[in-house]
C-alpha cells in the first residue's frame, strides 16, 4: 500500500452495481484529500468504476494492473 493511500477495499468478488456501491460508501466515510485504493477485476468493474466515481467528482489518480487484477486509485473530493 502507498503512503499515500488511506484506505482499501477489495471487490472483486462482486459485480456491477454493487462495486461502485461499496465504494461509494468507502468514500463517503472518508475526509476529502484521502486516498482510495480499490482492488477489482477486469471488464464492467474496471470500465464502470472510474467513470462513475469521476461522476460523483473524486478524481482517479492511478489505474494499476495487478496481476490478474487491478488497482484504482481514488482521491476523494
Amino acid at each position: 500500500m502507498s503512503e499515500k493511500v488511506k484506505e482499501q477495499i477489495d471487490i472483486t468478488s462482486d459485480i456491477c452495481p454493487m462495486t461502485f456501491v461499496k465504494t461509494r460508501l468507502k468514500l463517503e466515510k472518508m475526509s476529502p484529500g484521502e486516498v482510495l485504493e480499490v482492488m477489482l477485476c477486469e471488464g464492467e468493474p474496471l470500465s464502470n468504476l472510474p467513470k462513475s466515481v469521476t461522476q460523483e467528482g473524486h478524481k482517479v489518480l492511478e489505474i494499476i494492473k495487478d496481476g490478474s487484477n487491478y488497482k484504482v486509485v481514488i482521491e476523494r473530493c
